[in-house]
Parts: C-alpha cells; sequence; structure tokens
C-alpha cells in the first residue's frame, strides 16, 4: 500500500452492525491493512430478533463466503418470504407484502394492469397477492429457496427470500469467523476521542483503563449514541418524527408455539403496530408506538396480551428518534447501523441499511487518505437511499382509514412532495416508477398501496388490446401455475428440518 493508505481501521462497536463491517473489510481490503474492533461487554446490544430482506444473501454468501446452512443453524434461523400486514388501513384488513415479483408480465404493461382491468369491471379475482409466489406460499407455510429441475421461466426457478434469526447469535456468529480472518478485538469502555488539532479527525479512541487505539479511519457501529459521529465530531441529525411518528418501542420474546411461518407479521395497534419474527427456539416480539398517544404501560401490556406462547423475559423498552445523520461520513469516521440513523423496522430494513453502508465503504474506500470527492458521493448516495426509504415507511402511515386518534393524526398529515406524487400517480394511472437505484421497486409499492387500499381509478391502455374474455384466461393461467408451483412446495418446517435444523437450547 501507499505511504498515506489507510493502514488501521478500527470499528468502534460490536452487535450485528460491527461484526458485519469488521468482517466484510478483513475480507476484502489488502492484508496490510488492520482491522480492529472495539467493544464492551459491559454495553449490550440491542438484539431483539431480526427480519430481513434478501439482500442479506448477497451479503452473506459473496462479500463473507458464508455457508447458508450453517449461518442459519448458528442462529437459529428460519426463512422469510416477506411481510404480513394485519389491520392496518382498516381493522380486519389482511395483505401480504412478498418478496420477488407480482404475475408475470407479458409485455409493456406490468401484470397488475391486467388484474386491475378485471378489478374494475366488477369480476371477482382475488387479492393481488394471489398471483405472488411468495405470497401464496406463505399462506400455506410452504418455502423453497428455489428449484433447479424446472424451466428458467418458472417461477420456481428463482424464489427471493430473506431470513429471521437472533441478532445477539447472528453477532457472535460473525465474531468467531471475523476473528478468524484476522481482525482484533480489543474489549473494553471507550470514554473519550482524541481528535488531531489540525483538522479535527479523530487520532485515537481512549479506553477506560487508559489504553489508546489509534486507526486511520474510523466506523462508528457505537448505536443510537454516535459515540464518534455525534458525540465527538457533532455532525447533526435530521428528525423525521413529524413523518414517523413512533418514538417508542417494547420487545419480549416469547414461547414458539407451533411451526414458525416463512414470514413476519407486523399487526397494527391503536397507536403503533406489533412485530412477531418466528425463529426455531423462540418467536421474537415487540410493539413500535408513539409516546404521545400510549403509555409505556399501556405498551407493555398490549404486547403481553398477544403473544403466541409465554413471555420468556422481561419487556425491554427502547426509544429513538426517526431520522439521519446530517452526513455519513464525516472526515475520517463513518456511522454505519443506529449510529447513522434509524427507521423503525416496518419494512425489514436494519440490517439492509447495515450491509448498503458497508459495502458503499468498500466501493469507495480511499486508496490515500481521506478523499474528499468520495466522502461527498458516499454521502450523496445514503441520503439518495434513507429518504426513499423514508417514503416508502410513510406511505403505510399515511394510506390509512382507521380513526383512533393516533391514526387520523397520520392519515391527516403533510407527506414528502416525492410520496405524493408516487401516490397520486398510481392512483391515477396505476403505475410506479422507480428513482434510479432506490431500494422499493415496482412490486413492493404495488403490493402495499393496493394493500393500503389506493385502488387506480383506470390502468394501462396497453392491455386494452386483448378482450376482457382474453385477459381474464391470461389472468387464471397466472394464478394456477402459482398454485401448481405452491403445492410443489415442502412445508417450511419440514425444509429447516431436511436442512438447517438447529441444536435445541437448554
Amino acid at each position: 500500500m501507499d505511504g498515506n493508505s489507510i493502514r488501521q481501521v478500527v470499528v468502534v462497536g460490536g452487535g450485528s452492525a460491527g461484526w458485519m463491517a469488521a468482517s466484510a473489510l478483513v475480507r476484502h481490503l489488502d492484508r496490510t491493512c488492520k482491522v480492529r474492533l472495539v467493544e464492551s461487554d459491559e454495553i449490550g446490544i440491542i438484539g431483539v430478533g431480526e427480519a430481513t430482506v434478501p439482500h442479506i444473501r448477497t451479503f452473506n454468501a459473496q462479500a463473507l463466503g458464508l455457508d447458508e446452512a450453517e449461518f442459519v443453524r448458528a442462529t437459529q434461523g428460519t426463512f422469510k418470504l416477506g411481510i404480513e400486514f394485519r389491520d392496518w388501513a382498516r381493522i380486519g384488513d389482511r395483505y401480504m407484502h412478498g418478496f420477488g415479483m407480482v404475475g408475470h408480465d407479458p409485455g409493456p404493461a406490468t401484470f397488475h394492469h391486467y388484474w386491475l382491468r378485471l378489478l374494475l369491471a366488477g369480476q371477482d379475482v382475488g387479492d393481488i397477492g394471489s398471483y405472488q409466489l411468495q405470497t401464496a406460499a406463505s399462506r400455506q407455510d410452504r418455502f423453497l429457496p428455489g428449484a433447479t429441475d424446472v424451466p428458467p421461466t418458472s417461477p420456481l426457478a428463482s424464489v427471493a427470500y430473506a431470513y429471521h434469526f437472533d441478532a445477539t447469535l447472528y453477532a457472535r456468529y460473525l465474531r468467531g469467523f471475523a476473528e478468524g480472518q484476522g481482525v482484533e478485538r480489543i474489549e473494553g469502555r471507550v470514554v473519550d476521542v482524541e481528535l488531531r488539532p489540525e483538522d479535527g479527525f479523530v487520532s485515537a479512541v481512549v479506553m477506560a483503563d487508559g489504553r489508546r487505539v489509534e486507526g486511520d479511519l474510523f466506523v462508528d457501529c457505537s448505536g443510537f449514541r454516535g459515540l464518534l459521529i455525534e458525540q465527538a465530531l457533532k455532525t447533526g441529525y435530521e428528525d423525521w418524527s413529524h413523518w414517523l411518528p413512533c418514538d417508542r418501542a417494547v420487545a419480549v420474546p416469547c414461547a414458539r408455539v407451533g411451526d414458525p411461518t416463512p414470514y413476519t407479521r407486523s399487526t397494527a395497534r391503536t397507536a403503533g403496530w406489533q412485530w412477531r419474527i418466528p425463529l426455531q427456539h423462540r418467536t421474537g416480539n415487540g410493539l413500535v408506538y408513539c409516546s404521545r398517544f400510549l403509555s409505556d404501560d399501556e405498551a407493555t401490556t398490549t404486547l403481553l396480551a398477544n403473544l403466541d406462547g409465554e413471555a420468556q423475559a422481561e419487556p425491554r423498552p427502547l426509544r429513538f428518534v426517526t431520522g439521519k445523520r446530517k452526513q455519513f461520513w464525516n472526515r475520517n469516521v463513518v456511522a454505519v447501523g443506529l449510529a447513522s440513523g434509524f427507521m423503525e423496522p416496518l419494512e425489514s430494513t436494519s440490517l439492509l441499511l447495515i450491509q448498503t453502508a458497508i459495502l458503499r465503504l468498500l466501493d469507495m474506500f480511499p486508496r490515500q487518505g481521506i478523499d474528499p470527492g468520495l466522502v461527498a458521493r458516499y454521502n450523496e448516495r445514503t441520503h439518495f437511499e434513507y429518504d426513499h426509504i423514508r417514503d416508502f415507511l410513510i406511505l403505510h402511515y399515511k394510506a390509512v382509514e382507521r380513526d383512533e386518534p393516533f391514526w387520523r393524526e397520520c392519515r391527516e398529515m403533510t407527506i414528502p412532495d416525492t410520496l405524493r406524487a408516487n401516490i397520486d400517480l398510481f392512483r391515477n394511472s396505476a403505475r410506479f416508477y422507480r428513482d434510479g437505484e432506490e431500494f422499493f421497486a415496482l412490486q413492493s409499492w404495488v403490493q402495499v398501496m393496493l394493500g393500503q387500499r389506493i385502488v387506480p381509478k383506470t390502468y394501462s391502455p396497453l392491455v386494452d388490446r386483448l378482450s376482457e374474455a382474453e385477459v381474464g384466461a391470461f389472468v387464471a393461467n397466472v394464478r394456477q401455475t402459482i398454485d401448481r408451483c405452491v403445492q410443489a412446495m415442502p412445508k417450511h418446517q419440514a425444509f429447516i428440518e431436511r436442512h438447517c435444523r438447529a441444536p435445541a437450547v437448554g
């Protein structure tokens, strides 16, 4: 490496963010670059169970080279085909945001336009989820990661899926991997951060016992505290609580009752929503809520009254402010995970944002010193990512018809112009256009907008090339194909038993 190269990277904080960062950095950086991770056993991690999106598979397999079955066993993991939303637009509603394609696109007009033509004509075509493999499979608790003995055009040829796993076990698993790759773990609590007087860059973190840990680049994975990015560098924070008003959560694991479902569940409550994440050994639960409309005691009571099985720990309270840092990379500090911002786990984007931050850092890793151009581009792309995910989350709160005070306030709130434009375009024409590399694509927006009762007034005129009978035959054939594929899939629990059953927990 060159004389001014970054030779020492220090990751401050463990947990999923810290060990994901350390694992990827040590695996891909030049071997002359030393990667160290500082964490304290005294400081707990916010490991309440994680639901993920399909991109975690790429990170685990390609960025780290992990074996899927071994990883699932080590983390008490299960598989995830999407998220079921209950009681959101109205009490009694239920829809899925399934991963992957919706139906089959025969031409320029995507499938939902054909389905919509029949719906607007008054035909009983079922919900859009009946034409989505992951949703249809979820409803029967079936799972298959894909099949090699089918034509490449079959929905089973490439199945989009993600995982549920125990976040604490994931961090522990990655720690073993990272240390095996050469990461040095330094145990202790950081009590001070030294800044270089000439430019304000971080030169070292100081431990409680007086040790100094020097570095050229620091990755701040210290959680909400933002030990380096905020406490030391005063970077600033952009508050989004006027759009995403929930500011607290309470989490608790409960005993597993029955086989784990291959999906996450999100159930809207009077002033927030409850998550359910099924693992092999237990079920993770939590209630995200707005403290202006629900007290902590009421939240805990609501959560405990809506568990599958017996609670296995004391409910754990969390407080947060939704938003993002004004800079994610400031001087020689890159914030990753909760140190960079927080958006509630409504669409399972927490680990995604950790993953993309790490991969973006690797992609833009400077050859010499800190390159201001790379820093600016890193921040620009990360702001873009956060802003578009934010809009997708706000959609769930805005498009509701519930009339409790909390939901009424959400329904009536002013939303970003970008989101308003997306909603209006879909309502008026059934169209959505992805903005460049934003994370959530057409299929996600269509499923959630329809699920939240945003029904378009019309559909693409290209569909009118076919008669209503021809459209009906096409749509029916897609549904039959999906149904046949689902029947070919094993039960979720049977797949786990055969391929990746975790050891029993004493």
